[in-house]
């Protein structure tokens, strides 16, 4: 005879939702702790990032990853094997001259991990060797993902990297028709594939000999034209090239793309529009060179200069005014779900929508016939001021090291490394160790915290089953 079930003190009973009899099943507190719930939380990527970092750092330090055959201070070490990672570009030595071809081999390594995103690599060396990818994981790679279903992830995962590394490989050939009227074949081929990474993930490491970023090819068109089309293409990531793959009407895109798009194209217009006219009476930048070469270099400057720190002119020469401007472009960044840092366009998108219907006494926020929900718009307020506070922190407590800087370098700086963008006024290499660690932890912030409070608040947002009773403040 058959003897009734009955829980445990402590077991939790779970109800199966599909079922037309509501079934029951145990599952004891000892499977609970069996499963840490810190492998099933977003907190997992952070940890993942710091441990490809640490790897990065000791592999930089060691003597045959530098051209000298000399031990790499650690606190270098650290702060380009955390640029790498983070695919900012912020670099403390020289990256063409310090590091040997095992040094810039490892960099290159950590660019594409870092870039890829750590749970796409993940998941795609589990399904390349045949592994079974545990529903933890999937959860972890759905959530980097940015999406909303757990169904099809290995086709999803397999499509991502293929994606990535077709456009890279796109780039590679066409850099190397151009580079091998350069260079030899041999170190044409390596500048091509380091570059063409490199631009793609939005990282900004150039290996260029004798040239302080793109300053050697500031004349050459196809070079800007190629390197900036990979960092757009990174910068608004694979679901929105996706989206208007399959859909070639406006009016068929989703959401999320449409914003994208009408973002990211009117902050590359602006900010071209904004450089051009404050650097064209800079003789130090583009006042010398032809109109159509400085409108050229100001439609680069303003794709590069958001989310991935090529540059052709050196930023330490241009207008104070030229330098905050583009801190506030690269606070904003790229694309969620891109290899771009920043708050995101879409995070700026949904602010500015929010404000907008405010303004015009809407008790909702809407674009294009849909209701954005208010969760995300919280959401997107508390990431922005929470980058601002960050940066603001951060600025002062780097002032106060590098006291021998400019405020404007000191903010530049902090909003570079801050944004992962990797745009420099020099400071970065002649920064003190303690502001390399900053920088370093600053980096580090930049790439992981967008995503994982996001999807902390995600996955932890619950409805209150009671509400407070509201009271009116003072405003205006």
């Amino acid at each position: 005879m058959n003897k009734k079930w009955e829980p445990n003190k402590g077991d939790r009973v779970i109800r199966h939702p599909r079922e037309e009899e509501l079934q029951t099943v145990r599952i004891s507190s000892t499977d609970r702790r069996s499963q840490p719930k810190i492998f099933g939380s977003p907190m997992m990527l952070m940890y993942i990032f710091l441990g490809l970092i640490m790897i990065g750092t000791i592999l930089l330090s060691m003597p045959f990853t530098t051209t000298s055959g000399n031990f790499t201070p650690l606190v270098d070490a650290l702060f380009t094997a955390t640029s790498a990672a983070t695919v900012t570009g912020l670099t403390s030595v020289s990256t063409s001259t310090h590091w040997s071809a095992t040094g810039q081999v490892i960099i290159l390594m950590l660019i594409f991990i870092g870039g890829l995103g750590i749970m796409t690599v993940t998941g795609f060396l589990l399904i390349l060797f045949g592994h079974r990818v545990s529903l933890s994981q999937q959860v972890l790679i759905k959530d980097s993902f940015q999406i909303n279903q757990l169904g099809g992830l290995a086709k999803i995962t397999l499509l991502m990297v293929g994606f990535a590394v077709l456009v890279q490989s796109i780039g590679f050939f066409v850099l190397l028709m151009r580079l091998i009227n350069v260079y030899p074949f041999g170190q044409a081929v390596w500048q091509s594939m380091f570059h063409s990474i490199s631009a793609f993930n939005n990282a900004g490491f150039v290996i260029f000999p004798d040239s302080e970023s793109l300053s050697y090819f500031q004349n050459d068109y196809l070079i800007l034209l190629i390197i900036g089309t990979l960092i757009f293409v990174g910068s608004i990531g694979y679901w929105t090239i996706l989206d208007v793959g399959t859909n070639f009407s406006f009016s068929k895109l989703h959401l999320n793309t449409k914003l994208v798009l009408i973002t990211t194209v009117s902050l590359v217009f602006v900010g071209a529009l904004f450089f051009l006219f404050s650097e064209s009476n800079n003789p130090k930048t583009i006042k010398d060179l032809p109109i159509i070469q400085q409108i050229y270099i100001s439609i680069f400057e303003s794709i590069s200069g958001r989310t991935s720190g090529f540059s052709t002119i050196q930023f330490a020469e241009t207008n104070q005014h030229t330098k905050f401007f583009f801190t506030g472009l690269m606070l904003i960044g790229g694309s969620a779900a891109s290899v771009a840092g920043g708050i995101k366009v879409n995070t700026l998108a949904i602010i500015a929508i929010s404000v907008f219907s405010t303004i015009r006494c809407k008790a909702y926020a809407s674009a294009f016939g849909r209701e954005i929900p208010k969760s995300q718009i919280r959401l997107s307020i508390s990431i922005g001021i929470l980058a601002i506070s960050c940066a603001f922190i951060t600025s002062i407590v780097l002032s106060i090291t590098e006291n021998n800087q400019s405020f404007i370098n000191v903010w530049f700086e902090t909003i570079s490394a801050l944004g992962t963008v990797g745009l420099t006024t020099g400071l970065s290499e002649q920064a003190s160790s303690l502001s390399k660690l900053i920088l370093s932890t600053l980096m580090f912030i930049g790439r992981i915290a967008p995503m994982t409070l996001a999807l902390i608040i995600t996955q932890n947002l619950q409805k209150p089953s009671y509400k407070f009773a509201e009271e009116e403040l003072i405003l205006g």
